[in-house]
């Protein structure tokens, strides 16, 4: 039977073709690859070199799950589409990446049904580890994922678990840093605007912005809850302020902020002039909106890679691994939108 030349064959080269045209066994094309210390130079340089004529890439997941582990994780993160949440992926992948891991990358868009989903897929997919950010507290979705022994870290929330690691920021100093600012520049009538108060997220932004009215015993605090948290929900929910307008409008986070900036311009509302206005994220777009907006900084991008390091020492050192709940302290930054 005549040789096959390279790049005659459909589909991959396997190790099967290496071993054939090396004319070595497949045992030892195999300690080529993963302990070439076993292997004669001279057999090694042979089948080294059928690997480059051949073009054969090497099926690393098979391998790795042969050996009992994988070298991909998931990333299940509440909204795709917030850039908040695109800086914090960065983290994840750029550590990721480094450590020659790598992510699967999918989103809930806040609904429990599809986090469920999600991690039955990421099971299917056999990752080493899972890292978060959940829609709910009720811990259903990290329940199952201990069930199937794959370790997990909570992402831009807090555990209550002593043997659950988590990263989050401090959202109810967040709210309260907000609206305490707001009171110190004489505003009396807010409103905050956020999304399902079942997202951890948005009922403690809230809880922030009513203690900082309790300490400084004045002020009210009316409320519009919107099903997203994005500037069309914010739109939207400006409208519902014009008959009323407020001193100033707390949106838990950017997005929303700029819809609700869009509608009060739009109609001639001067900001800050007649109504302030303060996000949440501090994303890079507050910054160029029309009027830069006041926002509650948080540093997505170091939660991101945080995290993937606490769950890599999960995956590779079960054993010796000291389960963290680390805890970011926000920050105000003041632009035009209050001042």
């Amino acid at each position: 039977m005549p040789r096959s030349e390279p790049g005659s064959r459909d589909g991959p080269v396997g190790i099967k073709q290496v071993a054939q045209l090396a004319g070595v066994s497949p045992g030892t094309v195999s300690n080529v690859l993963n302990k070439p210390e076993r292997v004669a130079a001279k057999t090694r340089a042979r089948v080294e070199q059928v690997i480059k004529e051949l073009g054969f890439v090497r099926n690393g997941s098979a391998a790795s799950l042969r050996a009992g582990h994988g070298r991909t994780i998931g990333l299940m993160m509440l909204d795709l589409g917030n850039p908040f949440f695109t800086e914090m992926a960065r983290g994840v992948e750029d550590l990721m990446s480094e450590r020659e891991y790598g992510v699967i990358l999918c989103g809930s868009a806040s609904q429990v049904g599809r986090e469920q989903r999600n991690v039955r897929m990421l099971a299917e997919q056999q990752v080493r580890g899972v890292l978060v950010t959940p829609v709910s507290d009720s811990g259903e979705s990290l329940a199952r994922l201990r069930e199937r022994n794959i370790p997990s870290v909570m992402l831009d929330h807090a555990a209550t678990r002593s043997d659950q690691c988590s990263v989050t920021v401090d959202d109810v100093a967040g709210g309260r840093l907000a609206v305490a600012h707001l009171l110190e520049r004489g505003a009396r009538d807010i409103v905050f605007v956020g999304g399902p108060l079942t997202t951890r997220q948005n009922a403690d932004r809230r809880a922030g912005a009513r203690k900082a009215l309790r300490e400084a015993g004045c002020g009210t605090l009316r409320e519009v809850i919107v099903d997203e948290m994005t500037p069309r929900a914010g739109h939207e929910a400006a409208e519902h302020l014009l008959a009323e307008l407020p001193d100033a409008v707390f949106c838990a986070n950017d997005l929303l902020a700029m819809g609700v900036l869009r509608v009060l311009l739009q109609q001639g509302v001067r900001v800050p002039g007649r109504v302030m206005l303060i996000g949440y994220d501090d994303i890079e777009y507050a910054l160029a909106s029309a009027i830069p907006l006041t926002s509650i900084r948080q540093p997505p991008y170091k939660l991101g890679r945080i995290a993937a390091e606490l769950l890599l020492d999960e995956c590779e050192h079960p054993g010796s691994h000291a389960h963290q709940q680390i805890m970011f302290q926000p920050e105000l930054v003041v632009r035009e939108s209050t001042s």
